[in-house]
């Protein structure tokens, strides 16, 4: 009698399916790191261009603007949230953090106003 050798046997299958199984458990946590990191990335970017604005206020005025978003010179990225505190000539505060990460990013420029416990550092 002959046997028709042509094909995959069961256990063949099993072990394929098995190891694919297990490189998928590895990559998947990797890919949501990887995102909040894109995420964190995004908020340090708006933080800079919100300094970028400041800045450029400054240079026109010789003061800080109340608001980054108020200098007309910076938006913020999609599900970034951006606040600025209440600047001075001598300085400025800005936070920013996206809304689907849990960190938040933030810089104290010069002798405005302080923003330590208003800001919560992550875990």
């Amino acid at each position: 009698m002959l046997r028709d050798t042509r094909g995959f046997t069961l256990i063949e299958l099993l072990i394929v399916v098995v190891i694919i199984g297990i490189l998928a458990a590895i990559a998947i946590p990797q890919f949501a790191s990887t995102k909040e990191r894109a995420f964190d990335a995004t908020a340090k970017s708006d933080v800079r261009n919100a300094m970028a604005a400041q800045e450029a206020y400054f240079a026109d005025g010789q003061t800080y603007a109340p608001n980054a978003l108020a200098t007309g010179n910076f938006t913020t990225s999609t599900g970034i949230a951006i606040s600025t505190s209440a600047a001075s000539a001598g300085g400025y505060a800005v936070t920013a953090s996206h809304s689907s990460s849990g960190n938040t990013f933030w810089v104290q420029v010069g002798t405005g106003s302080s923003i330590e416990g208003k800001v919560q550092k992550s875990p």
